[in-house]
Parts: structure tokens; sequence; C-alpha cells
């Protein structure tokens, strides 16, 4: 009968124990222990879904653990962000570009999550974006462009990606004492249409948008956005080459995590990403995407994003934009 009992408490003993072992900070152990989830802000093929799976698959092979993409739609990424936060998990992740999100603070006034809650890890990729007009149009450059719309305030129309991409346009307009009409879209995918058969005058988007439109030779790019040139189209100037860089700005897209996650495990997970991708084959599979490659850790990642936070800021107070 003792024996039996000092059998019962020692297996009470070894659960009790394994119960805590799992309710300790991953990096306390080796890490992961289980699943890991990358929350995505879009639905299945879009760019940064691409870019979560394709990054999914290489560090489950070097983790040893299942890497699953949970796509969560809609609430200009909120409902991802909620999905993440909720969790608040060390084996749950944001994945998703930074642009969606760094401008909430500024377009809602009441937010349904802390923005400081969102930990940079590691930055994938940027983004390719980049600046259209019609193919025939008469202005071969952005200087040219920006000339004539400057000679006729209101009658030019524009489409702009949601986010970070409105602000930067914005911004230009304002620094340039331009009057540009923005069209709004349900669905912005169908602004590079537009842009080629001459319903609007100029396009700020992603190459990838872009690019079927480009390639049929009924739009001509007059700049890309990004601070370096992309490799897709690497006779386009960026914006800073052509004299305009209010117009600059990269797609920052990579990993969030919790505030509480430990600084060892962060860096851990962006050595790892960087690792996966030192062979080249992430590369090559973003390019399709309309992104380069561009990897950066916690430190670098989280300085890319208050630049553009700070400019966003800084627009914000020269029109004098209010939030909602």
């Amino acid at each position: 009968m003792i024996k039996t009992r000092r059998t019962v408490l020692a297996c009470g003993l070894l659960g009790a124990i394994a119960i805590v072992a799992a309710s300790l900070p991953a990096t306390a152990q080796t890490w992961p222990q289980r699943t890991v989830r990358f929350i995505v802000p879009f639905g299945p093929g879009a760019g940064a879904d691409i870019g979560a799976r394709v990054l999914a698959e290489r560090l489950q092979t070097k983790w040893g653990q299942p890497v699953v993409v949970v796509n969560r739609p809609g609430g200009d990424s909120i409902v991802a962000i909620t999905t993440f936060l909720n969790a608040n998990d060390d084996h749950t992740f944001l994945f998703a570009p930074a642009g969606n999100f760094t401008v909430h603070p500024f377009i809602y006034s009441k937010l349904s999550y802390d923005p400081k809650e969102l930990v940079p890890i590691a930055r994938l990729s940027n983004t390719i974006l980049a600046v259209a007009v019609k193919a025939d149009a008469p202005f071969k450059t952005i200087k040219e462009f920006t000339e004539a719309a400057k000679m006729a305030p209101g009658n030019f129309n524009a489409a702009m990606v949601q986010g970070i991409t409105e602000f930067t346009f914005w911004g230009y307009e304002h620094s340039e004492g331009l009057k540009i009409i923005q069209v709004p879209y349900r669905d912005i995918n169908v602004a590079a249409v537009d842009l080629g058969e001459g319903r609007i005058q100029i396009a700020m988007l992603s190459y990838a948008m872009l690019q079927s439109q480009v390639e049929a030779g009924r739009i001509r790019l007059l700049l890309v956005n990004n601070a370096a040139r992309a490799p897709v189209a690497s006779d386009v100037p960026t914006a800073r080459e052509a004299g305009f860089p209010s117009l600059e700005v990269d797609g920052l897209v990579g990993l969030f995590g919790i505030r509480s996650i430990a600084n060892e495990l962060k860096e851990k997970i962006a050595a790892d990403v960087r690792a996966v991708a030192a062979d080249g084959v992430i590369a090559e599979r973003l390019k399709a995407t309309g992104q380069v490659i561009n990897i950066g850790g916690p430190g670098e990642f989280a300085d890319a994003i208050e630049a553009q936070r700070a400019k966003i800021a800084a627009t914000v107070k020269a029109i004098d934009f209010k939030a909602e």
C-alpha cells in the first residue's frame, strides 16, 4: 500500500513538473517545442501569404516542428492582429507588411489593440512599390508629370494602395503643391487596368499589381519607390534618383512577436530566418511575387519601421490629417 502511494505521489510530482515545464518561457528550453503559427492578414495567394509559406516550409525543416500559415484577412489587418495578440504565445507570430498597420494610430482615433504589443523580430523582404502612368502618356518622367499636374490642379486622378502608400503619395502632393484627386477602390487590383485604359492618370501600387499591364505594354513605370532599384525593373530609377525623395518608401515584410518574447528568442528566430534564406531559394521564389529579399534582425527591422512611422507623422501634421 505504501509503495502504491509512493508511486502515485511520484507520478503526480512528475506530472506537475511537466506542467510547469510546459509553461516556462521557450528560451528556458530548446525552442520550438510544438507547432509554430504564422498569422497572415491576407487570403491565400497574396504576396505576403506566399512569402509566409515559403519561409514556413524552410523553417519547419530547420526547427523540426510544423510551421503552419493561418490566413485571417479583413478589417484592415486588424482581424489578423487580434488573432495573433489573443494567442499571447511565443509560438504564434504575425507575418505581414509593416506598412499595413504602421498607419493605424494615425487613421483610427480608437484602436482595439496597442501597437506597442507588435514587436519586430525578423524582416524577410521588401515589397516593390512603383509609380506608373499610361504607356502613351505625354510625361516620360515623374518630373514631367509633376509639372503637368501643377499646371492643371484637380484635373488628374490617382489610385494608391491603402496605408503607408497613401500617406507617401499625399506627402509628395503636399511637398510639390499639387491637387490630385484620389479615386477610391473597393478592389485596388482593378486600378492597374483602369490606368492602362486611361480612366486614371497615375497610380502608386505594388509592382505585383502593375506587372501584367506593364508586360502587356499598356502602362509604364516612372519610378520605383524603394530605396534601391528593383531587379525586375533595373532600368527604372528610384524616387530619390528621380529627384523626388518624398516618394521613397519600402514595403517592409516580416515576422512580429508578442511584447513579452525574450530577446534571446528574437535573435534566434532572426538568425534562423537568415540561415534558411542564405541559399537564394527564398529570394528566387519571392521574385515572382514582386518582392526582393532583405533580411534584417529585430533592431534593424524596428529602426526601419520607426523611420517610416516618423515620416507618416510628419505628413499627418503637414496635411492636417484627422483620424476617424
